[in-house]
């Protein structure tokens, strides 16, 4: 295989193995919190319960994303020496800022889990703070980086030079805010539906009405609040997004509707795959000029198709599929979620029916897929650029070849992590269940935090 293709590949899947302990990483310290807070209000321990076992499975995954975040660092810079090198004199702000939020979340958790039982409530809900913002200024961070790369800024080229250099023009690119956003609020999306896909899991493992059901019921209904929230602010920030491609990459936008021609009123391309030959998204379903008010806010708004551009710098056409994929199942999630609150707030039902729970298994899964094929769209989709419009992937890449038994050897890496992550998840909540959770906090009052650590 080219080297090229074996280097993006490699990558490409460091990413595709890093990004689900990385999102997960953000979105469950948020529902901890959540948690913590609803202890703190209602005294209920099942609540503190809740939280503690979240952040023994935080602390797991913490543990793997780590290293792959490490090890996707150094990739950049053994892969991709040409952008690292323009990365290293333009926009080196996120990832010295990203050391100490990375500090502060290990910090604060370090205090949550060994001195719960010893700080006052409020000191509680602040360590879970500063937990829930250090991870998250991580992501969005080590995020500003991939938005620069679509929206540059803050520096010129000039006879093969990088001149005029501003960091922080650099760090807030155009498109800063509407990136960091949609990772922010998916996040707390994936965060909330893996929880949501455990708590209907057990549910359906546990007899009806038992202390066990109730408690995973608990969990599954702030799932359902939070992750239907977010996934409603994540589709709005989606509309913000597509403007975004609209005004600084045209030939994205083109690529992820099948567009071939300019035009004002142009439809939206519901499903289907785009078709290179004819020039077409067969077996679509299109919605008649929903492009357009889409990405202008107006019928009227010109959008430029793929045809005002040489075919060599087109996107891949797939990413069309991929797009679709993200919004179908975000528009899932959020209907899923409408309907789980509804039928316990509106109709007053106290049994989720079988066929629901067993959906809401899948829809962690599903979270993940979805976020999978956004960071693909999005990656996949700024092709053949690796900073749009500056510096293209192929010279951006490193001139060692031979790189096919690097590959095998990180894959390796990779499935023994995820083999490993997986076995020491199950092997601790089997060994320490909720009723063992229970039984401590009615006996010792809930000195939780400290035991089985």
């Amino acid at each position: 295989m080219d080297d090229i293709f074996i280097a993006r590949s490699l990558f490409g899947t460091t990413m595709a193995f890093h990004i689900i302990f990385a999102t997960i990483g953000v979105g469950l310290p948020f529902m901890i919190l959540v948690a913590e807070l609803l202890y703190q209000k209602t005294k209920n321990y099942e609540y503190v319960v809740m939280a503690k076992r979240w952040t023994k499975a935080f602390a797991v995954l913490l543990g793997v994303g780590i290293p792959t975040g490490t090890i996707a660092g150094v990739q950049l810079s053994l892969l991709w020496p040409g952008f690292m090198e323009v990365i290293g004199r333009v926009m080196p702000l996120p990832f010295q800022i990203e050391i100490y939020a990375f500090f502060v979340e290990a910090l604060f958790m370090s205090i949550y889990v060994y001195a719960a039982e010893r700080i006052k409530p409020w000191m509680r809900i602040v360590s879970l703070i500063l937990v829930a913002l250090g991870a998250l200024a991580s992501a969005v961070l080590i995020t500003n980086v991939h938005a620069f790369q679509g929206t540059p800024a803050g520096f010129r080229i000039e006879n093969g030079q990088i001149v005029d250099i501003n960091p922080w023009a650099a760090f807030f690119n155009p498109s800063f805010f509407v990136t960091a956003g949609h990772v922010a609020l998916s996040a707390y999306v994936v965060g909330a539906f893996v929880v949501a896909s455990v708590s209907a899991f057990k549910m359906l493992k546990n007899k009806y009405g038992s202390r066990i059901y109730q408690f995973h019921q608990k969990a599954l209904m702030i799932s359902l609040v939070v992750g239907g929230i977010f996934s409603f602010l994540t589709a709005i920030n989606g509309h913000a997004s597509a403007q975004y491609l609209h005004e600084y990459q045209p030939e994205k936008l083109a690529a992820a509707e099948g567009l071939f021609e300019t035009q004002s009123h142009a439809p939206l391309a519901i499903g289907g795959f785009t078709d290179r030959d004819t020039q077409e998204v067969k077996w679509a379903i299109e919605v008649p000029w929903a492009l357009s008010f889409l990405a202008g806010n107006s019928f009227d708004t010109v959008v430029v198709g793929l045809n005002d551009f040489p075919e060599e710098l087109w996107p891949p056409l797939f990413i069309h599929t991929l797009f679709n994929i993200m919004v179908g199942i975000g528009s899932f999630l959020i209907f899923i979620a409408l309907v789980g609150w509804a039928w316990k707030k509106f109709l007053k039902k106290d049994r989720f029916p079988k066929v629901y729970l067993w959906i809401m298994v899948f829809t962690g899964p599903l979270a993940i897929i979805a976020i999978e094929c956004g960071w693909i769209f999005a990656c996949t989709g700024r092709q053949p650029w690796v900073i749009y419009r500056i510096l293209k992937t192929a010279d951006a890449a490193t001139g060692a070849s031979n790189l096919g038994f690097l590959a095998v050897l990180f894959f390796s890496i990779y499935i023994i992590l995820g083999i490993a992550v997986v076995t020491v998840l199950l092997y601790y909540f089997r060994k320490n269940t909720v009723q063992d959770d229970f039984r401590r906090a009615e006996e010792k009052g809930i000195p939780l935090f400290g035991s089985n650590s």
